[in-house]
């Protein structure tokens, strides 16, 4: 795994995300040595639909993306389709793609990428589920493991995780991607 010590990693999710796809990417940017920033449209703490209870450290409508190296977004049914309707989710999520960002999707977390205006002409896979929303948005969906395309690193599913890991700390290592855009 690459070393990505001084990179600062903003996650953002609300009640009911896939608890996995939470911990196991923060764990392993926190694990090579980013520092992760758990960010929220709600104050004091977001639960899992499994159970998993994280602290938030930042409202969403007080966050930048100036101040962030990258963004994580993990799935859920209830998480993504309740940040797909939080403006200031949506505008913080597209900021790292106009900043050109790395950001990491998994399984329904696409929706607020959908949402931002950043997926048409982008290769990315997700919850299968999604394939014909990301479609009709303009994306070119693929059912892969792990896709990379300019930044933006998607997988589908928990099961995915050990190579979407691997990629979104290899992107974060990179910086900022020319092709990365809004």
């Amino acid at each position: 795994m690459s070393s990505i010590s001084d990179a600062k990693i903003a996650f953002l999710a609300t009640d009911g995300y896939e608890d996995s796809e939470l911990t196991s990417p923060w764990e392993a940017v926190t694990g090579a040595g980013a520092t992760a920033t758990m960010i929220a449209p709600k104050s004091d703490e977001i639960t899992g639909k499994n159970g998993h209870a994280q602290t938030v450290d930042l409202l969403v409508a007080d966050a930048s993306a100036g101040d962030f190296d990258a963004l994580m977004l993990p799935g859920g049914v209830v998480n993504a389709d309740h940040l797909r309707m939080d403006r200031d989710a949506v505008a913080f999520a597209r900021s790292f793609f106009e900043q050109h960002k790395p950001v990491g999707v998994i399984c329904h977390g696409a929706w607020i990428l959908i949402e931002a205006g950043v997926v048409d002409g982008r290769t990315l896979t997700s919850y299968p589920s999604l394939a014909t929303d990301l479609r009709n948005a303009g994306a070119n969906w693929v059912d892969e493991e792990v896709v990379v395309d300019q930044g933006l690193v998607s997988s589908r599913k928990p099961d995915d995780l050990p190579a979407f890991n691997a990629k979104l700390v290899e992107e974060i290592s990179e910086g900022a991607h020319r092709g990365q855009v809004a």
